[in-house]
């Protein structure tokens, strides 16, 4: 009898509170965005602090790790919501400037497409997933902030998160931490003798180079070592016919490989290897998946960033010191060309177009950088067959002409240059003496496209390890198979890191 009591008792209190929480769900979702608005302005500020104060800390806690993965994506998930409610007024008052743009709307901007009226339904709907994915995550980081004032503070921040600074890393939390940890593990030698190898691996120009770079910056890590050795697929096969007293000590070695490696060349290079001192490591940068193989510990892998997280990287290059709530159009425009950035160019060629966003703050020059990357897409895969990501990976020619605000008679078509790990050829004299131009100024002002053969700067890196992006353009109609036959430049790298 008194287990029966009991049972029907728990069932009671069970469905007691499921109405409570029924009750106070439904209390919710009658809430006006902008009760839930606020809500989100008052939830943001937490998240960003505590992101900070981690991003601060060496956090060794797996658990831990997870548990900031999951707050950096409902943070970045909620400053995308905040920027989209800034433009979603202007669907009611006035007709939408995107229709340039595609007609097939994207699942992550039905908020800028269609009737006003069914976007803001829509898009007060997704408020309230974010609001709510981004206040389950802060009620529970209590004990996460309470271990994490155990962890120890780094010494000196050489570069915090992108988040609060233009010249440094963005993003990338937990990767950072993992690489931290690696590196700093005591227990590191494999059962042969080897250093331990940790593979990072990710498609081109995803950031992995400068993940490496900045966590060897570290303090704790620089005096951890001493030395740091940068090799590629070339050096690391003729490292056993050099001296190796230049091998002693504890060091990490930073291999960049662009070709698969086989076990017979791996085995000679970890013999090599043996004479470090213990606690020795190996990083292998790559975009191979077969390079995970050759790991001692699990890899790190490098994935594109969330859809809100580049939308907020994207911003944040874009405007620059202004602030995109005040041009909310311009914003709009911003998560449209975010979605094209993200799947169609690499964090390169983002920095690249921001650079000359940044210069004119006006929704038509915005509106034509978006249909102009359309163009130049299109023309590259009808010339060459190609995405033009794809033929910059290959070093093949690109036609640029469609980013020129008044193109010249001639197309304008560069070379790209080899900006990764593979072995780089030497420039000539001949070339290196040829006129610079800065592709932003080109795009402003086709009037400074020089006479003849030139080189172009599309991009200089403010972070290490600071690789200049230089590329050579031919003057006059070039034949297809000019960029077989010509040698593009390499990526110029100023000397503070060698990696």
């Amino acid at each position: 009898m008194e287990l029966a009591i009991s049972a029907v008792t728990g069932e009671l209190v069970s469905r007691f509170v499921s109405y409570l929480a029924d009750k106070y769900r439904s209390s919710r979702r009658a809430e006006s965005g902008e009760t839930q608005l606020r809500r989100l302005q008052q939830l943001l500020p937490r998240a960003r602090s505590v992101v900070e104060e981690a991003d601060g800390r060496y956090i060794t806690n797996s658990g831990m790790l997870a548990q900031l993965n999951m707050l950096t994506d409902a943070m970045y998930r909620g400053y995308w919501a905040l920027g989209a409610f800034g433009y979603m007024s202007l669907e009611e008052t006035e007709t939408s400037p995107m229709e340039v743009s595609s007609s097939s709307p994207r699942k992550r901007l039905r908020t800028v497409h269609g009737s006003a009226r069914k976007n803001k339904a829509m898009y007060l709907a997704d408020l309230q997933g974010v609001v709510e994915s981004l206040e389950d995550v802060v009620a529970g980081l209590t004990e996460f902030v309470v271990l994490l004032s155990g962890c120890d503070r780094m010494l000196r921040r050489p570069y915090d998160a992108y988040l609060y600074n233009d010249t440094i890393m963005f993003g990338r939390h937990t990767e950072k931490q993992k690489l931290l940890n690696f590196m700093l593990q005591h227990s590191s030698s494999s059962p042969g003798g080897t250093p331990a190898v940790l593979p990072i691996i990710g498609a081109p120009a995803v950031g992995k180079r400068t993940l490496v770079a900045h966590v060897c910056k570290d303090e704790r890590v620089s005096s951890h070592f001493s030395s740091i050795l940068h090799l590629n697929g070339d050096s690391f096969r003729r490292i056993a016919d050099h001296d190796r007293s230049f091998l002693r000590g504890k060091i990490v070695v930073v291999l960049e490989l662009v070709a698969d490696v086989d076990e017979k060349d791996w085995a000679e290079f970890c013999s090599t290897l043996a004479s470090m001192d213990s606690g020795s490591k190996v990083i292998i940068i790559s975009r191979l998946r077969s390079t995970e193989r050759f790991g001692t510990v699990r890899p790190i892998f490098l994935n594109t960033l969330s859809y809100e997280e580049f939308s907020y990287l994207f911003k944040t290059l874009a405007f620059g010191s202004a602030n995109p709530a005040h041009h909310p159009q311009l914003a709009r425009i911003a998560d449209e060309l975010a979605e094209e950035f993200r799947t169609e160019c690499s964090l390169v060629g983002t920095n690249i177009f921001a650079d000359v966003m940044r210069r004119n703050l006006n929704v038509h020059f915005w509106l034509g950088m978006l249909s102009r990357l359309r163009r130049f897409a299109e023309r590259n895969v009808s010339m060459f067959g190609e995405h033009p990501r794809l033929l910059v990976e290959r070093r093949h020619q690109i036609d640029v002409t469609d980013f020129v605000l008044h193109p010249a008679a001639s197309p304008l078509r560069i070379v790209p240059s080899c900006t990764s790990g593979s072995s780089r050829t030497e420039v000539t004299a001949e070339r290196a003496s040829l006129p610079r131009v800065r592709l932003g100024d080109l795009v402003m002002d086709p009037g400074v496209r020089p006479q003849g053969d030139f080189n172009v700067v599309s991009w200089e890196s403010r972070l290490p390890p600071y690789t200049s992006f230089v590329h050579f353009v031919p003057n006059g109609n070039c034949a297809p198979g000019l960029a077989k036959q010509s040698t593009p430049l390499s990526g110029r790298k100023r000397p503070a890191v060698a990696l």
